[in-house]
């Protein structure tokens, strides 16, 4: 926090601290479900956006089978799904109101203790400001999300699946929400920074925080080509460094973020990157009051990479995807850390 912030007092800063560390980890939990919903290809089971309403699950057969007609007339169940019967329908919906729910009640684990403590005079300033930029980027996922779903419905194209473009943005936007709540929740607590490294470690810890970022964009990428379930060897795919097919689209650009093969690639480069870079920070502030920060995060980062390749090899199953999606979570949490740590 910086000097020209206001200070929160001790006897106020620990219930807030704890609300918002109990808010970061309802968003962690929101990350790794909406990871399973696309994993289990649930996403696109609600065909409708009831921010209200849609709240209340099908509550008789009639309900279900009408929600079940509104799915069958989506290009992903015409062209994937079309032997699916109502029970299997209903695994898929559960998944993707589920999502839709937890998002529901975060708003209300926010929005309810910043009004008590708002009315108790323990909000102002700085942290006002910080909350209710917090509300609305909340309120701005909860449209975003909408956006992606509705790319998938049917329209110009008949994709299977949501756009890969707004599904990176969804995630993007996850985890900058995420941050905030976590850096809030840091700067209320105090007393964690340290002083102890040089201005341009400070830069480097920025910077890492950002490349994780990226890191998860580019995983987001793979996810919305399904660029898991190709070139299943490691280190080398299909025993080229490079996939044969990386440059396939035209024009270039396109293969970036609309090409499996590239995407895979992409996300492999860009964890041997976050590695090397954590190693680094590790070494660099050895001996002083970052290191168990660094440390931290350069065990995070390992055991990701290591999940990662067994999710690869295993043809990324649901349960180390989600494994992979919530370790991910972990690892910007402790980059956002140690960032922290640095003033």
């Amino acid at each position: 926090m910086s000097a020209s912030q206001a200070i929160v007092s001790a006897q106020s800063s620990r219930p807030i601290s704890l609300w918002l560390f109990i808010v970061t980890g309802f968003l962690v939990a929101m990350i790794v479900v909406g990871g399973a919903t696309r994993l289990t290809d649930s996403g696109l089971s609600i065909t409708e956006w009831k921010p209200v309403t849609g709240a209340i699950p099908p509550l008789s057969d009639a309900d279900w089978l009408a929600e079940f007609e509104k799915y069958q007339q989506i290009p992903e169940y015409k062209l994937q799904n079309s032997t699916m019967n109502l029970v299997e329908f209903k695994s898929i919906y559960w998944w993707e109101w589920g999502h839709r729910l937890l998002g529901r009640l975060i708003g209300f684990v926010v929005l309810i203790p910043m009004v008590v403590f708002a009315v108790r005079g323990q909000i102002t300033g700085w942290l006002g400001r910080r909350l209710f930029l917090l509300l609305g980027l909340g309120a701005m996922q909860g449209a975003l999300g909408w956006w992606m779903v509705s790319s998938g419905l049917g329209g110009l194209d008949e994709r299977l699946d949501v756009s890969a473009y707004r599904l990176a943005a969804h995630m993007g936007m996850a985890l900058i929400i995420l941050g905030i709540a976590f850096w809030t929740a840091l700067d209320v607590r105090g007393g964690g920074n340290t002083n102890q490294h040089t201005l341009a470690f400070r830069w480097a810890a920025y910077g890492f925080l950002v490349l994780v970022w990226g890191q998860a964009i580019l995983g987001a990428f793979v996810a919305g080509t399904d660029g898991g379930y190709i070139y299943n060897t490691w280190p080398l795919m299909d025993g080229g460094f490079i996939p044969e097919t990386y440059g396939a689209l035209s024009p270039f650009w396109r293969n970036l973020f609309e090409n499996p093969a590239a995407a895979q690639f992409d996300h492999r480069i860009g964890a041997y990157l976050v590695f090397a870079f954590a190693i680094t920070m590790a070494f660099a502030v050895r001996g002083t009051g970052l290191r168990h920060g660094a440390g931290l995060v350069l065990v995070l980062v390992g055991a990701q990479v290591l999940l990662g390749i067994w999710t690869l090899l295993a043809v990324t199953p649901v349960s180390l995807g989600i494994a992979h999606q919530a370790l991910g979570a972990l690892v910007f949490l402790g980059a956002a850390r140690l960032a922290h740590l640095t003033g």
